[in-house]
This record gives C-alpha cells, sequence and structure tokens, in this order.
C-alpha cells in the first residue's frame, strides 16, 4: 500500500468506530493515543503501555483489515528497552506501528538525536526478529512540542530515522505544501505519512498524492469531531435547555444493523 499512489488510514478510537471504518470500505486503520485516551478520560499520554497495548490488541481482533499501532514513545527512554516494548506490541498482531521522538520531558522535549536514532534501530530490530514484516514508522514530533525550527530538525531527524530503518516517515504538525514537499524529497524513496486535522483540513487527498504524500492519518481529528458535536450538544441542553442538535445524530436503526451483522 505504501509503494504508490496515495491512500487514507483512518484512525478509531473503540471497536464500533473500528468497525464502521472498514465498513466504509477503507482498506486499512490506525489507532490514536490521543482519541482513546479521551474515551478513558485521561489526556493524551497516560495511559500506561499495557493498556494501550490491549487496547490496540482489541482493535485488531476487531477488523480484518491491517491496523497500525499509535505506540507513542515505546513506552520507555532507554534503546533496549524500546525493543522490548516493540516486541510485545507486535505480538498485538499490528501490520504497523510508530514509534516517536517525544520524550515527554518539558525540558527537553525531543530524544537527543543520536538516543532518538538508537531508538528506532531497537525498533527495527526487535521487528527483524520477529520476521513478521510489520512496517515501522519513525515519528518526528518537532511540530508538536514548538521546536524553535521544526522543518530543519524534521528533515535531519527523518533522514536519520530512514537511514536507521524506518519504513515509512512522519512529522505530525506539517501543514504547508512546500514543507511537505521538503520532507517527501528528503526522505525518498521511502514513503511519508501526513496527519489531517483540524489545524491543516483544508487539505485533500488529490493534493497531498500530487506533493508525493503515500499515507493520510487523521490521528485524533475523527474523535474530536465526534467530541466537538457532544460538547456542543450537551452545551446546548445545559445551558439553553434545546435539543436541536441531536437532530443531526446517527441513525440507531443503521448501527444496529451494522453490528448486528458482526456479532
Amino acid at each position: 500500500m505504501h509503494e504508490s499512489g496515495c491512500f487514507v488510514l483512518p484512525n478509531p478510537w473503540d471497536i464500533g468506530t473500528a468497525l464502521y471504518l472498514e465498513h466504509l470500505g477503507f482498506n486499512a486503520l490506525a489507532t490514536t493515543s490521543a482519541g482513546f485516551a479521551f474515551s478513558r478520560g485521561k489526556p493524551d499520554g497516560a495511559v500506561p503501555r499495557d493498556e494501550m497495548l490491549a487496547h490496540i490488541r482489541e482493535i485488531v481482533e476487531a477488523t480484518a483489515l491491517p491496523v497500525n499501532g499509535d505506540f507513542l514513545n515505546g513506552f520507555t527512554d532507554k534503546p533496549e528497552e524500546v525493543a522490548a516494548n516493540v516486541k510485545l506490541c507486535v505480538d498485538m498482531g499490528v501490520a504497523g506501528l510508530s514509534i516517536e521522538d517525544n520524550s515527554q520531558d518539558p525540558a527537553a522535549p525531543l530524544y537527543e538525536k543520536h538516543l532518538a536514532v538508537e531508538r528506532i534501530r531497537a525498533a527495527r530490530s526487535a521487528i527483524d526478529d520477529s520476521e513478521t514484516g510489520v512496517v515501522l514508522t519513525g515519528r518526528c514530533e518537532a511540530w508538536l512540542v514548538h521546536d524553535p525550527n521544526p522543518l530543519r530538525t524534521a528533515l535531519e531527524r527523518l533522514a536519520a530515522y530512514a537511514e536507521a530503518g524506518a519504513d515509512c516517515l512522519y512529522a505530525p504538525g506539517v501543514s504547508t505544501p512546500d514543507e511537505i514537499t521538503q520532507i517527501v524529497k528528503t526522505v525518498a524513496p521511502k514513503p511519508v505519512n501526513v496527519l489531517v486535522s483540524g489545524f491543516s483540513h483544508q487539505l485533500s487527498v488529490s493534493q497531498l498524492g500530487d506533493l508525493g504524500v503515500r499515507r493520510i492519518s487523521v490521528g485524533s481529528g475523527l474523535a474530536l469531531a465526534a467530541c466537538g458535536a457532544f460538547l456542543r450538544a450537551a452545551q446546548a441542553i445545559r445551558t439553553n435547555g434545546t435539543f436541536n442538535f441531536l437532530a443531526n445524530g446517527a441513525a440507531s436503526a443503521d448501527l444496529n444493523q451494522l453490528f448486528r451483522q458482526r456479532s
């Protein structure tokens, strides 16, 4: 799927949304750490490793589609521990997984570059040892942690992650066509994933495909869209005593029919 063209990898946050995305005809899915965390009443990054692994397994087992696991920073700092945790994720049956360089340390939000590269090498080694062919995505979080020069940082790191064995490269937060093109050219011929969410909703599949992007994910975008509708409806009920937002809800009969077929 990464070799030619451009495909959308949407992100469900539970079994029901995974089944519906499969029903619509998407060819692959990816978990969303933020979407799942919000559904559990937690901030992004606060879901512990074993809970995330159980969620990833749940999505994998719910659908016949290949699933990419959003595995954050591997839930550890040290490369050898990244390898051990990646093995656990591979054992969940994923077709792909991502490892990011966000350290979760406000004082130094990105891992030092050499350490970040070694973490990707460790993930690559664990996948190779598994002989599963799982697709490894190397993520640079420069935009999301407000790096002072996110493009330069992303270009340097993504090139290094590609050299270290990442199959696909990803810098969530990039949004301008020129910057996307620079990333695509820097890591070519390896494929690039671009995140499209509220901040970059003006981008389209055809436009990104023309820029050379191979894969598009929406991260927490669908979960936030659902939360937005819920929040607006709940606030209208509480504040105005009105129920107008409920008029555009999904039809329960349609969902019952879909899920009855799956049960």
